[in-house]
């Protein structure tokens, strides 16, 4: 197993993910995103859209603002509900989430909701901190972040930095209804920051404060949903397969009635095993009617689906699907890290897939100090850049000796590398170096365009 120290070390040096306000000390479950961690995010987020979006007819995008009414999640429960056991050490003032102490003292991962609520009730089993302070008695703690909206600070200019997506697009269920017309089953996708107040963040970007998600909530009737959900369970596990995360290190766990949410008939858990533990890496619930019935209750507006065929008026059952974006780049990284011997010299390398991987194609010049191999060079990394295959991020790389852009290259998880040497001069071929076994061809430079387009589908 990876260790997840170096894949850490690996993203800050290279450029993929940094410490949230660093130079000022930082704050805690906060990350800053590079120019490779943005470059590799987008390509995760564009292969979900591909997949769930533009490649369906049944399926409708938007984009819901982050500040809502403050209704919206006294409706969905949040405001009431959305918290997690909070316990305070009186000697060094360090907050915990009980729930996580109970956990590790004692010694599993996957408790039970009753034992833990049991164990909460017994101040005996969490009495202590590390540091040998008491801690408190457990209290509910709501993970929403709270503001006010406008010059007045008070209860009626209240709102929220949204916890989740889902809301967004169940307040828009009716637009959407109205304005595309669709049929059911039908669904609404969303891609955007969540926010959550965590207690204790820990494990990199598994658990922060700012995140991002890629929900969708897929509207059904309601003697359908099994059909459906299967269905589903399908595309999530085809998305984990697109991805590059490896599946033999996938498991899918089928989430009992007493640790379901109340408004959930059937969840399934997809959990991978990350350097840390196995950990939810995706979920996927069937929430019958419950948000749109509450929305409808809350708001007064009437969000039932007319059936222009059996002119049968209901409120439709929903399935969600949820994918984390940090989440998704922790596990393609865990699942790409490698560590080898070539040429008899250890290095380590990111071994992506092309369609996530941020550059998919480096080119060099031999050398940097001879003009006729730099401007050959360059005018191949032009081509490659504005070539109609899509190739997506072309580096240029002329820093240092061949060998070192090459390990450069391998541990950002570049596939392939374009090195232009006298040989082009003569005859116009290229060297194209493999990312995984190091090995070296010998191709027409001006075919590279069609060459890389056909590896990358």
């Amino acid at each position: 197993m990876v260790d997840l120290d170096n894949i850490v070390s690996l993203c800050k040096r290279r450029g993929f993910i940094f410490p949230g306000s660093e130079i000022y000390g930082g704050l805690a479950g906060t990350w800053d995103w590079g120019p490779l961690g943005v470059a590799l995010k987008n390509n995760i987020k564009n292969l979900w859209w591909r997949m769930f979006v533009e490649n369906r007819e049944d399926m409708f995008g938007v984009d819901a603002a982050i500040l809502m009414n403050a209704k919206v999640w006294e409706a969905s429960g949040h405001v009431s509900g959305f918290s997690d056991p909070l316990v305070e050490c009186g000697k060094c003032k360090r907050r915990f989430r009980a729930d996580e102490i109970i956990k590790e003292k004692a010694g599993r991962d996957e408790l039970k909701k009753i034992f833990i609520q049991e164990a909460l009730e017994n101040p005996e089993v969490i009495k202590s901190c590390e540091c040998g302070g008491k801690l408190s008695e457990a209290r509910q703690f709501n993970m929403m972040f709270k503001t006010n909206i406008g010059a007045t600070e008070d209860e009626s200019s209240a709102s929220y930095l949204r916890p989740e997506t889902a809301g967004g697009i169940f307040v828009n269920f009716k637009n959407v209804l109205d304005s595309m017309h669709p049929k059911v089953p039908f669904g609404i996708a969303q891609i955007g920051k969540a926010f959550r107040n965590e207690i204790a963040p820990r494990d990199f970007i598994f658990r922060a404060r700012e995140f991002e998600q890629m929900e969708i909530e897929y509207f059904v009737k309601p003697l359908e949903w099994e059909a459906k959900f299967e269905e589903w369970r399908k595309n999530v596990l085809a998305y984990i397969e697109a991805c590059g995360i490896k599946s033999d290190l996938v498991h899918e766990l089928e989430v009992p009635d007493e640790d379901r949410a109340h408004y959930s008939k059937r969840t399934i858990d997809f959990e991978f095993d990350f350097p840390f533990g196995r950990k939810e890496l995706y979920g996927l619930a069937y929430r019958t009617d419950f948000d749109l019935s509450a929305h409808e209750k809350t708001s007064g507006a009437d969000l039932k689906f007319l059936d222009e065929e059996t002119k049968e008026r209901f409120i439709p059952h929903v399935i969600e699907p949820s994918f984390g974006v940090d989440r998704t780049v922790l596990a393609i990284l865990s699942s790409a890290y490698e560590e080898d011997e070539l040429g008899g010299e250890r290095r380590v390398f990111l071994k992506l897939k092309p369609s996530t991987a941020p550059i998919k194609v480096a080119v060099f010049p031999l050398v940097r100090n001879k003009p006729e191999l730099v401007a050959k060079a360059r005018e191949i990394y032009k081509n490659l850049q504005h070539t109609a295959y899509g190739l997506g991020q072309i580096a240029w790389d002329d820093n240092g000796n061949i060998g070192k852009r090459y390990r450069r290259q391998d541990e950002i998880g570049t596939p392939w590398c374009v090195t232009v040497d006298y040989q082009t001069l003569e005859d116009g071929t290229v060297t194209v170096r493999d990312r995984d076994t190091g090995g070296q061809i010998r191709t027409n430079g001006l075919e590279l365009g069609e060459y890389f387009g056909d590896k990358i589908k």
